[in-house]
């Protein structure tokens, strides 16, 4: 009752699947004949429903197509992998061939889920990405279903990292092409440079499948894909690293109760400005100067060594907090990631300028239909809704979960917390049980690990230094006996068998209780908690979870800092005290509100550069794909344009012409989106005067923009006057139009909170120094 009322209420999350299972029935009897068809009699089949005129090109499948295409897919499925799909299975499929986003429980099938509702796409006619969070599991998971898209007449495809622009073809060429959704945009941005039809890779965006789709959707959405020119840039200051290394915390500098700032104090200003020579450090001349001294104490006091980021192969890769993991290609803001290399003593890696960016939420919105699949969606259903207009199926296990999630266990400190943490392993494993343990960064896995090894308790150990030996490492996390310890599961991608890889002792690992789930502290999002668990009861099997928590850890230190530590056992530090576990589920929900209005904030402030940014590209399109560029240069140039004629033909002049409007205008863009930039960045001190920074950045960011492609007109047709054109063409660089001589992507993580914020604490601490 009490979902069928949310469903009347038009709750997300209560997407009614009824219609749905009412079908399973019909694709069971259909079943037994479809067995029988031959392998290529089967593909026929698939073939022929896709040149039903009712198919192809329907914005859904009539029903009994639908049952038909059911039946054939888990039959092929059958036969390529050996793995019948259950009926929940069939459900999320025809919940995502909707256009939802379903939540399946891990170790649901959701990649074989994923896989055939590509193909019901795909047998409607219709081009299909689908978006995983990694090179390695687009790979995997192309190369996986392959046979089953064989069998069902779809070409598959995938590209990554190192692909070529002639490999990135075919692949999109494919019906299904699998990718990271990170490479899925950095060629949308790439392609945002082509001068010609020729050079152009992603086709036009149709349909998009996120795995993982609440990592994706929410926790990447503020993350921007950057795509960047070569120019010079001096680097950070090497000295200047040396320098706050010597400033001690509480005399020199000190740290926000939250974690998120350092500033100098007094003394630390005196000393800082002695060491410079004497400078008035904060005198308008200087100000360069302060804020690479505060980017190199940010980077010495904040940026820590082994959970932000490592250091390896000489340089910093940065750690995905979501996944524990190595982010490829990522990076901080250029001033900052200088900062870091020069704290670690570190060759300063190429930058430059920034030509373009995008989010991964306009990359999204790019897609006329979208779905995904994840093990948490119902928890960000009302962010699914509010930024994608996506709702979210509920699909239930095939099996039910029987897994037995205790209770938190909270401590006072670190130290209680690990002490009880060490002693409840040994117990644990001393029954035989294959113990998860999961961590929140690379320090605390490897300490974790230490204590453990000293105590006789041999361990494996999973994070970002090691993420190449994922598989295996997961693979047998479930054999008896076994202690794996991992920063962040999410997206890993692998399902932890009981009786490790082969499975060969389930039944005995089962007998003992299971898998035994252990999360060292609250994640800033309980869906990550959630994820941890659900490593455990895997398809019915038996399992259990539990949390050793602390008034030390970072949700409290940077959530809570104010809450007053309850009383606790004298000996072992333990909580028991009902406030102490409100205090922490408090600390945890006011993280996730901050990453929400992160979220929306990110998304309020890009609505307006979309807009300008879609104006531009339309024009880009149109001058790409059409002689427009030659046309409006030969009504501001026609006496020039009938002296060249004869000698270097139209083609030449035309292909001349776009040439030249397509650099001046991505040179514009460049120029505008740097204006914007600074303007975001600045537009906070307008709240000292009481006005709203939102309003203030739509209301100064218009200008500029409205004569952009005026300005880009006249700027090609000056260039078009004087410019040398032959029957070759025109060389923009010998008229000192240079484009970047390389280009590059990646993706940077800004500070995770509010700029008002940072500005407003910034000020007060201006304020303080004396005069």
């Amino acid at each position: 009752m009490g979902e069928w009322f949310r469903r009347l209420i038009g709750r997300p999350g209560t997407v009614d699947l009824g219609p749905y299972r009412r079908l399973l029935g019909q694709v069971g009897d259909r079943e037994p004949t479809v067995r029988e068809l031959p392998d290529e009699e089967l593909t026929a089949s698939v073939t022929e429903l896709r040149a039903d005129e009712s198919v192809a090109g329907a914005d859904r499948f009539p029903t009994d197509k639908l049952v038909e295409f059911s039946a054939l897919a888990r039959e092929a499925a059958r036969r390529a992998l050996d793995e019948r799909p259950f009926d929940v299975q069939l459900l999320g499929m025809m919940a995502m061939l909707s256009g939802n986003v379903i939540e399946m429980a891990t170790g649901e099938g959701k990649t074989l889920v994923g896989a055939l509702t590509s193909a019901g796409y795909a047998i409607r006619g219709r081009r299909v990405h689908i978006a995983s969070v990694n090179d390695y599991l687009a790979r995997r998971d192309a190369e996986w279903m392959r046979p089953v898209y064989d069998l069902l007449g779809v070409s598959v495809g995938w590209i990554g990292q190192d692909s070529t622009a002639d490999e990135r073809r075919a692949a999109y060429a494919c019906d299904v092409c699998y990718g990271a959704v990170s490479e899925l945009g950095f060629d949308v941005l790439r392609d945002r440079l082509a001068y010609e039809e020729s050079e152009l890779v992603v086709p036009e965006p149709d349909v998009l499948i996120v795995d993982e789709a609440d990592s994706v959707l929410v926790d990447e959405a503020r993350v921007p894909l950057v795509l960047a020119g070569a120019i010079e840039q001096s680097a950070a200051d090497p000295a200047l690293a040396e320098l706050v290394k010597g400033l001690g915390r509480g005399v020199h500098y000190e740290i926000e109760e939250d974690a998120r700032a350092a500033h100098l104090t007094n003394a630390g200003i005196d000393r800082v400005e002695a060491a410079l020579g004497g400078i008035d450090l904060y005198g308008v001349e200087h100000m360069a100067t302060l804020t690479a001294v505060n980017l190199a104490l940010y980077a010495h006091a904040l940026v820590e060594r082994d959970v932000d980021y490592i250091v390896r192969d000489g340089r910093i890769q940065l750690i995905d907090d979501n996944r524990g993991r190595v982010a490829t290609l990522q990076r901080w803001p250029d001033g900052l990631h200088a900062a870091v290399e020069a704290k670690e003593g570190l060759v300063t890696s190429e930058s430059g300028e920034v030509l373009d960016t995008t989010t991964i939420q306009a990359l999204v919105r790019r897609y006329p239909t979208v779905c995904g699949m994840t093990g948490t969606a119902v928890a960000v259903a009302e962010q699914l809704r509010e930024f994608y207009e996506l709702e979210v199926a509920v699909v239930p296990p095939n099996v039910p979960c029987i897994r037995k999630d205790e209770p938190d266990r909270l401590y006072v400190t670190r130290d209680d917390k690990e002490d009880a943490l060490v002693a409840h392993i040994s117990s644990v494993h001393g029954e035989g049980r294959p113990i998860l343990i999961g961590t929140l960064d690379v320090a605390e896995s490897e300490r974790l690990a230490r204590r453990l090894r000293r105590a006789g308790l041999e361990c494996s150990v999973l994070n970002a230094k090691n993420d190449a030996e994922e598989a295996a490492i997961i693979a047998e996390a479930g054999r008896e006996g076994a202690i794996t310890v991992s920063t962040q599961m999410a997206g890993r991608g692998t399902d932890i068998r009981l009786g490790g890889r082969d499975a060969q002792d389930h039944d005995r690992v089962a007998e003992i209780g299971g898998l035994y789930v252990i999360g060292t502290g609250r994640y800033s999002s309980s869906r990550l908690d959630d994820q941890l668990r659900g490593r455990a009861g895997r398809q019915g099997d038996p399992g259990g979870s539990v949390f050793f928590t602390s008034f030390e850890d970072d949700v409290i230190v940077r959530h809570a800092s104010d809450t007053a530590v309850p009383s606790a056992d004298p000996k072992t530090g333990r909580i028991e005290d009902a406030g102490g576990k409100w205090s922490m589920n408090h600390a945890q929900r006011v993280a996730e509100g901050e990453l929400l209005e992160l979220h929306r904030n990110t998304w309020r402030y890009n609505k307006l550069v979309e807009v300008q940014r879609s104006t531009v590209l339309e024009y880009r399109n149109k001058v790409l794909h059409s002689d427009l560029a030659d046309k409006e240069l030969a009504e501001r140039c026609s006496e020039r344009h009938a002296e060249l004629l004869g000698e270097v033909g139209a083609e030449v002049l035309a292909a001349a012409a776009r040439q030249i409007v397509l650099y001046h205008l991505d040179q514009r863009w460049s120029e505008h989106f740097a204006l914007l930039t600074e303007l975001r960045e600045g537009i906070h001190l307008r709240a000292l005067g009481r006005r709203n920074p939102l309003d203030e950045f739509n209301r100064d960011a218009v200008p500029p923009f409205l004569n952009l492609l005026a300005e880009v007109r006249e700027q090609a047709a000056e260039t078009f006057r004087s410019v040398t054109i032959t029957p070759e063409g025109v060389d923009l660089a010998a008229s000192g139009l240079k484009r970047p001589t390389a280009t590059w992507t990646y993706l940077v993580r800004d500070d995770q909170f509010d700029e008002g914020e940072r500005f407003m604490s910034t000020m007060k601490r201006a304020m303080r120094r004396p005069k």
